[in-house]
């Protein structure tokens, strides 16, 4: 057997690798392209996506789906050159996508595609960069991290590159950028107002469009304001008014120009430099509504300021603004109507519209079909009538106040509140306020007290406190169950609201029947609860308490146990005793059963029972007791009364002669040591027996003590015009204070005041001085 030969070892080839044709038939392919280590192929790769994206968002989305965002973001980071700008370009197409630019958040991509913005990068990896980063840029999450990467400075370089299309994106992503406000002041701040008024002048409508969206954004900053001036921007952008090759821009120049007029410095130098001038001129020489409708608005802007609103009359804008009311698209008189209403701050203004005829074509506007117009001119109307009696006068000779009383039942809040608060500015003068009530003003007023809407509720409550100014007009609120929502609203939270509820229920007070209704649905109660809290009280709930008991001297004297000299007793006057709230009327008093409970002091007969006296068949009633409305011996007192006081002159005599008459009617003197064997319990029951009721006319009373004498003795000093007061005091207790003048025998003009209580118990007439021990022991047990 032969031995086996060693194999030949193998040696490497050295021929060269022939290159191998790639076709790509399917976007898969693509992608796995995408990680081949040889850059002619990632080319290839990359160039094939771009081209297959560009056929349509189904094709970036099935891209997207075979995982071709991943890599691509690895290759925008590529050394080279040509790899990355293919890389950019299929990026950038792709991003155009809803899906896509959403998935590629999640790549962090930002930070790497800012660093490819830098001006040494090409032009074509420039415009695919910001188109990514424009896609981005919508979302609010996506401008944070661009703006803290510092992409806002390249951004505004590439705002001077020659390409269009850089321009376009970079523009774009800015414009986006400056709706958060740390955006805004950094445009102004890396110098991007200069580039931005350049681009003005671009030759594509887009871009002008985005430029002027761009600086309405950033000239909302103070500062960024004060740079475009400094640039002639404003003049830059009434040259574009004026030119009607450029009317698609207009309305957003407009926008701009609003901006700058709403700082008073900027609006001063543009009229000196005659920038309001020409803008006023466009303003009527344009015949297009929506730029009409927008100029308007920057001359609203304008006036929010006084000083300006002088800077506008001085270019004479209220005969702009008038010619424009008449003009017949609605917007425009919607916008005219409401910078009317602005530059009516200015009173001058306001004259001015008088006499230019304003005011009858606004209330002209009231019977409008639009609905912005109506509102806006109610709103016109309140402005221009606001404390100016002409103009008043002149919404009123145009039957303005008609057609606003109709708006009150209206479904719009603006308007309804709106013809409220015209209609009270109107109700200062009496010929109108009458003709308002006339026509139903005062019965119109209680469907806007229901409303939910507060700025209705403080018109119609202030309007209310304007027309309630005699007892006719009350009573028409008080049929229509205005009273009763009045006092609903001193429930509200909202304190402008509670104030205007406080002060109609204050004005309303003024007449008794009112009061006394007001008092029936809580009035009281309500305005004492406000009283006692820290948040809701007001100088209004206390004038508004002070007015329900000064009109209802019962519930005054049953809850505060006081009454002024000022307070007069008339007929139908009663003592319901001390109370806390709720203090019954006397008609509810008459109807309840007799009780065990202290009977009711009648002063006088109430009209009601006066009216019934008369009707009453003379035969009956002397078969009957005396009752409430037959207290004959009260008129009789009141007889004696004035026959022993008008012949005395002295007062110290006066006083002390009602003191003596009222002690003898109500029993005489009574020992301090034998009050306690006075019989007046008995005697007030058996009245209450015999009357069949709890209410006791006070003539009947024979044997009364402090708090009878002292409520007769106020009485009848009421009705011979004596001065005096009357205070309740405790367990029965009562007194009369009165004010007398102690002549100084050295000089009588040196007389000095002196409060006196008038004993009408112990010693008749005797005048105690307030605070001695005597007048102490009066007072108390």
């Amino acid at each position: 057997m032969g031995r086996k030969s060693a194999k030949e070892s193998k040696t490497p080839c050295n021929e060269p690798f022939e290159p191998l044709p790639v076709e790509i038939k399917t976007p898969a392919t693509a992608v796995l392209l995408l990680s081949s280590p040889e850059e002619d192929i990632l080319v290839k790769a990359c160039e094939v996506i771009r081209t297959f994206a560009e056929k349509g968002d189904e094709n970036k989305v099935s891209l997207l789906g075979l995982g071709a965002l991943e890599p691509l973001c690895r290759l925008i980071n590529h050394s080279n050159k040509l790899v990355r700008g293919n890389a950019f370009t299929a990026l950038g197409i792709m991003a155009t996508n809803g899906n896509v630019s959403s998935a590629l958040k999640k790549q962090n991509a930002i930070p790497s595609i800012i660093e490819k913005l830098s001006l040494q990068e090409d032009t074509v990896l420039h415009e695919f960069a910001t188109l990514c980063l424009a896609s981005l840029s919508v979302d609010f999450l996506s401008r944070v991290q661009i703006f803290e990467n510092n992409g806002l400075p390249p951004l505004i370089s590439l705002l001077s590159s020659s390409d269009p299309d850089v321009k376009k994106n970079s523009l774009e992503i800015i414009s986006n950028l400056v709706q958060d406000y740390k955006s805004r002041q950094a445009v102004h701040e890396f110098g991007g107002v200069p580039p931005l008024l350049e681009l003005l002048k671009s030759e594509f409508p887009v871009i002008q469009h985005l430029a002027l969206k761009t600086l309405r954004c950033v000239t909302a900053d103070k500062d960024a304001r004060g740079a475009f001036r400094n640039e002639s921007g404003f003049e830059k952008l009434v040259d574009i008014l004026h030119n009607k090759e450029f009317s698609d821009l207009h309305v957003e120049a407009l926008q701009v120009v609003s901006n700058c007029l709403c700082d008073r410095e900027a609006v001063e130098q543009i009229h000196s430099d005659g920038g309001l001038a020409r803008l006023m001129d466009f303003v009527l020489a344009s015949n297009i509504p929506e730029i009409q409708s927008t100029a308007v608005k920057c001359l609203t802007r304008v006036a929010q300021s006084s000083e300006s609103c002088k800077v506008l009359h001085e270019q004479e804008a209220e005969k702009v603004l008038t010619e424009l009311l008449s003009v017949a698209d609605a917007g425009v008189k919607a916008s005219a109507c409401r910078a009317v209403a602005a530059m009516s701050v200015h009173p001058p203004s306001k004259d001015d519209f008088r006499d230019l005829g304003c005011i009858p074509a606004v209330v002209q506007l009231l019977s409008s079909e639009n609905l912005e117009v109506r509102e806006a001119a109610t709103q016109t109307l309140s402005a221009l009538t606001q404390n100016n009696q002409p103009n008043s006068l002149a919404v009123f000779e145009a039957g303005g106040h008609e057609v606003l009383v109709q708006q009150l039942d209206g479904s719009c809040p603006v308007s309804v509140a709106s013809s409220a608060a015209t209609l009270c500015n109107m109700a200062g003068e009496e010929l109108i306020r009458s003709s308002i009530l006339s026509r139903g003003g005062m019965q119109a007023l209680a469907e806007p007290l229901k409303s939910k809407d507060p700025q209705v509720l403080i018109s119609a409550t202030r309007c209310v406190a304007a027309l309630a100014c005699d007892a006719e007009a009350r009573a028409k609120l008080q049929r229509a169950g205005g009273l009763q929502l009045l006092v609903n609203l001193l429930q509200s939270n909202d304190r402008e609201v509670l104030h205007g509820a406080c002060f109609a229920v204050n004005v309303c007070a003024s007449d008794k029947s009112s009061a006394v209704e007001m008092c029936k649905f809580g009035a009281l109660e309500t305005l004492q609860e406000i009283s006692q809290s820290a948040n809701r009280r007001n100088h209004f709930s206390d004038v508004a308490i002070i007015s329900l008991l000064d009109s209802n001297l019962p519930v005054k004297f049953s809850l505060t146990g006081q009454l002024t000299s000022a307070d007069i007793i008339t007929g139908g006057f009663y003592d319901a005793g001390k109370v806390c709230f709720l203090v019954r009327t006397l008609e509810e008093l008459f109807t309840e059963p007799v009780n065990q409970h202290r009977p009711i002091i009648l002063v006088g007969p109430t009209a009601e029972k006066k009216n019934e006296e008369v009707k009453r068949d003379d035969e009956s009633s002397a078969e009957k007791p005396r009752s409430a409305a037959d207290d004959v011996s009260l008129q009789m007192l009141v007889k004696k009364a004035k026959e022993a006081i008008f012949p005395v002159s002295d007062e110290t005599e006066q006083c002390a002669a009602l003191g003596r008459l009222v002690s003898e009617a109500m029993g005489g003197a009574v020992e301090v040591e034998k009050l306690h064997e006075f019989p007046w319990v008995l005697h007030l029951s058996e009245l209450k027996f015999q009357l069949g009721s709890n209410v006791i006319p006070i003539g009947l009373i024979s044997k009364g003590i402090y708090c009878h004498r002292a409520l007769l003795f106020k009485y009848l000093a009421d009705c011979i015009e004596m001065s005096c007061t009357l205070v309740r005091g405790e367990y029965n207790r009562a007194w009369n204070q009165v004010v007398l003048f102690t002549e100084n025998p050295s000089n009588r003009s040196l007389s000095q005041p002196r409060r006196y209580i008038v004993d009408l118990m112990h010693q008749p007439g005797a005048l105690l001085a307030v605070g001695t021990p005597a007048a102490l022991q009066y007072q108390t047990i």
